[in-house]
């Protein structure tokens, strides 16, 4: 087993150390993806902070079987998470084509769970698609639905959408145009946390290693954005 196969691995049993080293080992990967998105509004470090979430993601999802190389594998997800954030902030666009293939893996994957009764590898799905592995990670990456806003933190147990309203539906919420310009009205830092957070699924701990800050930093940055928001939405 080589060194990258055995920090991914120890990654993936939830081995901090191992992730870090990946990502440091990795940051010159991580920045050739990041420096393709400059002067798109998002400052250099910022990209390079979201294409580190990509990385991890990779890490996280990477088996060897898909029958690629692992910065194959990992670059179209370091692009997904990026253009993700910035099409959140009406940046990016996402093609039609991009996201009919992203339905038709979507549809293929839930055929084969049903078929086969587990998650299909992305080597099942790509001979049943013709898509290569790294065309179904960037579709997938590119295309990927937010975390529902009703979720509850581990660390609080508030939901996003009690901040707002306890009677509209998670739909409603989400295309709010209020609810955009207002995460848009935060100061940055507070901004990306919600987005983080909520938007990406991270817990606390996920975000001060990418912001490379403490959990009680982002903690407090967390709550400090909330409590501006509510003031924001009245």
């Amino acid at each position: 087993m080589s060194r990258l196969e055995e920090l991914i691995s120890r990654s993936q049993s939830g081995d901090r150390e191992a992730s870090e080293l990946l990502v440091t080992e990795n940051s010159g990967l991580i920045w050739s993806v990041a420096k393709r998105f400059l002067g798109r509004g998002t400052e250099a470090d910022d990209l390079y902070q979201l294409g580190c979430l990509g990385f991890l993601k990779a890490v996280e999802g990477f088996d060897s079987e898909y029958g690629t190389q692992f910065s194959t594998y990992a670059v179209p997800k370091i692009a997904g998470e990026i253009r993700r954030f910035l099409r959140d902030d009406g940046a990016v666009k996402v093609s039609r084509s991009v996201k009919e293939q992203a339905a038709a893996i979507k549809s293929m994957r839930n055929q084969l769970t049903s078929i086969l009764g587990r998650e299909p590898s992305i080597q099942e799905i790509s001979a049943q698609t013709g898509f290569s592995p790294e065309e179904i990670a960037m579709a997938e990456a590119a295309t990927a639905a937010t975390e529902s806003i009703q979720r509850e933190t581990g660390e609080d147990g508030f939901t996003l959408e009690n901040i707002i309203t306890d009677t509209e539906s998670e739909e409603t919420l989400v295309e709010r145009i209020s609810l955009r310009q207002a995460i848009g009205k935060l100061p940055e830092r507070e901004g990306m946390v919600i987005r983080m957070r909520y938007f990406h699924g991270l817990t606390q701990e996920r975000v001060a290693r990418v912001l490379s800050v403490s959990q009680v930093q982002v903690s407090r940055i967390e709550k400090r954005a909330l409590s501006d928001l509510r003031e924001l939405l009245k």
